[in-house]
């Protein structure tokens, strides 16, 4: 007998990355409101920013709550399904599995704050904007790291790569976006303290 083929798009999936789109979407318009008078880099700065924040307080907030309150498997509501979706992929997510709960309170509580912080701080620069961007781009990187790594030492029992759907679009191109963006902002952030650093060097001389 044949095996059954992997699954594919079905009309939660479609749903859910409907809702990513407005997510999105409400990030784009909110860098076109408030991010006008910033430069080329900082409006895509501020765009991430705005997508990392909502993305952080409606969708993983949410887990959070329910999470602490019982687990998604056992919650009902769009949102529960659409994490039960992602749980398909990873079925921690679906059971409030520890080390990924703890990860998503600090990530929801610290990440959310700093986000919001740092947009402040681009739309006005501020003198502590780098600082604020280097902060926000390490918790990013090792809440990856610390969602995965667990994982991969045990062989990777909790994550399911049969089918396209959750192996590139779930695992890598959702997390992989948390990986790529924070380094490009550490990179700018670096060439940015650079700058500084050379503007003082001729004052370093006179003295």
């Amino acid at each position: 007998m044949d095996s059954p083929a992997p699954p594919g798009m079905s009309l939660v999936s479609l749903l859910s990355l409907l809702a990513c789109s407005f997510q999105l979407l409400a990030a784009v318009l909110l860098t076109r409101r408030y991010g006008g008078r910033s430069s080329a880099a900082d409006r895509w700065v501020l765009l991430w920013l705005f997508y990392d924040v909502i993305v952080h307080l409606t969708l993983e907030g949410p887990f959070v709550y329910m999470s602490l309150g019982g687990t998604v498997e056992t919650s009902e509501g769009p949102l529960a399904e659409l994490w039960k979706e992602y749980s398909k992929a990873d079925s921690r997510w679906l059971v409030s599995d520890p080390t990924i709960v703890s990860i998503e309170i600090l990530t929801v509580v610290l990440d959310s704050l700093l986000g919001i912080l740092l947009i402040h701080a681009v739309l006005h620069d501020k003198y502590y904007r780098h600082f604020l961007q280097i902060t926000l781009s390490v918790c990013e990187l090792y809440g990856g790291w610390m969602t995965f790594c667990p994982d991969w030492l045990m062989g990777s029992p909790h994550l399911n790569t049969s089918s396209w759907l959750y192996l590139w679009v779930y695992l890598v191109f959702f997390n992989g976006v948390w990986v790529l963006v924070p380094v490009l902002l550490l990179v700018q952030s670096w060439l940015g303290l650079r700058s500084v650093h050379e503007l003082r060097a001729p004052d370093r001389k006179r003295l």
